[in-house]
C-alpha cells in the first residue's frame, strides 16, 4: 500500500519552516508585501535558510549537506510558499537546493569539495544559464559556445531568463562545445559548467517582470568569459545529459511550491468567507462561494498527491518522467486555479495589495509557466505516456 502519511522527521521539516516563516514573524506577511514593493533581494531570508541548514537539504552529508532526498526538498519548499512567501520566498532558495544536481551526480570529489560546502552554508549564491533568447525550449538548438584555450574554456553567447544573476557569485552554464553539424546525435556536443559568474565577461541586464520582483531575471551578454578546465562537470560534450538529470527533481520541486501558493491563498480565502457579512450573514453561507473554494482545495490535494508520488519514485531511484512532469501540470493548474479564486472570493478587496491575494495570482503564473509550459508538458505525456506520434 502507498502511503505518503509525513513521517516524524518530515513532519519536523514542515513544522520548522512554517514556524520560522511565521505569518507575525521575520518572515512573514509585512516582509514579503514589503520585497515585492521595493524588489530588494531577500538576502537575509536566504541567510536564515542556510544558517538552519535548509539549503543543503538534499546535498550528500560528506560535503555538509543533511543528505536527504527530494521528498524532504518538496516538503520544505511546500512549507516557504504555503507560509505566504510565495513563489518569491521559495525562488530565493530553491535553484541552490537542487541547481548543482549534476555536480553532485556527475562532478569529482574536488570539485564536490570545493563547490558544494559553500553553496550549502550559504557563503556562495548562484544562477542557471540554459535558455537562449532565439531557442527557448529548444535546448539542443542553442548557440552559447565555448571554446577550448590551453588550460580554459572562453565563452561567447547570451541567455535570458537567468534569475538571481544579480546576486549570484557562480553561474551553472550550458554551452556548445562542439558545432550541431559535426556530432553523432543532436544531444551531444553541449557541455555544462560551474564557475565564476564574472562581471568583467558577462553583461547582466534585469528584466522588468509581472510579478517575483525582488527575485530578480535577467539576460546575459556573455563576451569571453574565461573558464578553468577544472570547472567542466563531467565530460565534454554530455551538458545536455547531465542536464536532463536534474529536470525531474526540479519539475517535483516546482510542483510542490505551486500546491503551497495554492493552500495559502485557500486559506486567506475561507478566512475572509468565514468572517465577511454581507446582507447580514457570512458569504462563506453561500454555494456560490462554498463550491469553488470546495473545488479548489479538492485539485490541490489531488496536485500533492502526484507531487509525492513523483518525488518518491525519484528518491527510490526508479523513473519518474511521466509523474514529475503531470504533478507540475496538475500543481500549476490548481495553484492558478487557487490563486484566481482567491481574489475573486475577496472582490474589490483581493485586487489591493495589502490583503497578499493578487500578489499569489501574478505568482501563480511562473510555475504554470517555467520551467516548461503546459502545452509541452501534455505533449510529453501524449508522446512517452500514450504512444502518440511526436507532434513537435
Amino acid at each position: 500500500m502507498i502511503d505518503f502519511t509525513l513521517s516524524e522527521e518530515q513532519r519536523s521539516i514542515r513544522e520548522a519552516v512554517l514556524a520560522m516563516c511565521s505569518r507575525d514573524g521575520r518572515f512573514g506577511d509585512a516582509y514579503w508585501l514589503q520585497k515585492d514593493r521595493d524588489g530588494d533581494y531577500p538576502l537575509d531570508f536566504h541567510a536564515a535558510m542556510a544558517r538552519a541548514g535548509w539549503i543543503g537539504i538534499a546535498m550528500p552529508e560528506a560535503y555538509g549537506g543533511s543528505g536527504l532526498g527530494i521528498t524532504e526538498a518538496s516538503i520544505l519548499m511546500q512549507a516557504v510558499s504555503e507560509s505566504g512567501a510565495g513563489m518569491t520566498g521559495a525562488a530565493t532558495i530553491h535553484l541552490n537546493i537542487f541547481g548543482l544536481n549534476p555536480v553532485v551526480v556527475f562532478g569529482t570529489h574536488e570539485q564536490k569539495k570545493r563547490m558544494l560546502p559553500p553553496l550549502i552554508s550559504g557563503e556562495q549564491r548562484t544562477c542557471f544559464a540554459v535558455t537562449e533568447p532565439s531557442t527557448g525550449l529548444n535546448t539542443l538548438k542553442l548557440q552559447t559556445r565555448a571554446v577550448r584555450q590551453g588550460d580554459r574554456y572562453v565563452l561567447h553567447g547570451q541567455k535570458v531568463w537567468t534569475s538571481s544573476a544579480q546576486v549570484a557569485d557562480k553561474i551553472l552554464i550550458l554551452a556548445r562545445t562542439q558545432s550541431a553539424d559535426k556530432v553523432a546525435r543532436p544531444t551531444e556536443g553541449l557541455s555544462l559548467f560551474y564557475t565564476d559568474l564574472d562581471r568583467e565577461y558577462v553583461d547582466i541586464r534585469r528584466i522588468d517582470k509581472m510579478g517575483r520582483k525582488a527575485v530578480d531575471s535577467n539576460e546575459l551578454f556573455i563576451d569571453g568569459l574565461p573558464v578553468p578546465v577544472g570547472d567542466l562537470i563531467g565530460e565534454e560534450g554530455r551538458g545536455f545529459e547531465y542536464l536532463l538529470h536534474g529536470l525531474n527533481p526540479e519539475r517535483i520541486l516546482l510542483a510542490a511550491e505551486a500546491v503551497g501558493l495554492g493552500r495559502a491563498a485557500l486559506q486567506r480565502a475561507t478566512t475572509y468567507a468565514r468572517e465577511r457579512i454581507v446582507f447580514d450573514r457570512p458569504i462563506g453561507m453561500n454555494q456560490a462561494i462554498q463550491h469553488p473554494l470546495a473545488k479548489c482545495w479538492a485539485e490541490l490535494e489531488a496536485a500533492n498527491l502526484m507531487v509525492f508520488h513523483a518525488a518518491s519514485l525519484y528518491d527510490g531511484g526508479r523513473s519518474c518522467g511521466a509523474e514529475a512532469n503531470a504533478a507540475k501540470y496538475l500543481a500549476g493548474e490548481a495553484g492558478f486555479n487557487a490563486c484566481q479564486r482567491a481574489v475573486m472570493t475577496l472582490g474589490g478587496y483581493g485586487y489591493a495589495k495589502e490583503y497578499h491575494v493578487e500578489r499569489y495570482l501574478r505568482e501563480s503564473l511562473i510555475p504554470r509557466i517555467a520551467p516548461v509550459s503546459p502545452e509541452l508538458v501534455l505533449c510529453y505525456l501524449a508522446e512517452k505516456v500514450l504512444g502518440l506520434p511526436k507532434s513537435y
